[in-house]
């Protein structure tokens, strides 16, 4: 478990997909991200995934949006947002 100082807060991941390139079909990973507010993540790298081709890199701020599949809603990313100074 983890533990915290005071003042310090613990911040859990939360899992975005995104869209594989050159795969020959539509294929999305799941990625974990932190949200960091109005609909934005910062994604993190996957475990997995060596040789893969993300539509976004890991590091980067994405805006996402929900999008139905097997009956659930799934956040998936949908444009990069620059970050400001």
């Amino acid at each position: 478990m983890a533990r915290r100082g005071a003042g310090q807060s613990v911040m859990a991941a939360t899992i975005v997909y995104v869209r594989l390139l050159d795969e020959g079909t539509d294929v999305m990973r799941p990625v974990p991200a932190f949200a960091l507010g109005h609909g934005k993540f910062r994604l993190l790298a996957a475990k997995d995934g060596v040789g893969e081709i993300w539509e976004f890199r890991p590091g980067t701020v994405v805006r996402c949006g929900l999008q139905r599949f097997d009956d659930n809603d799934i956040l998936v990313a949908v444009e990069e947002i620059p970050e400001t100074l």
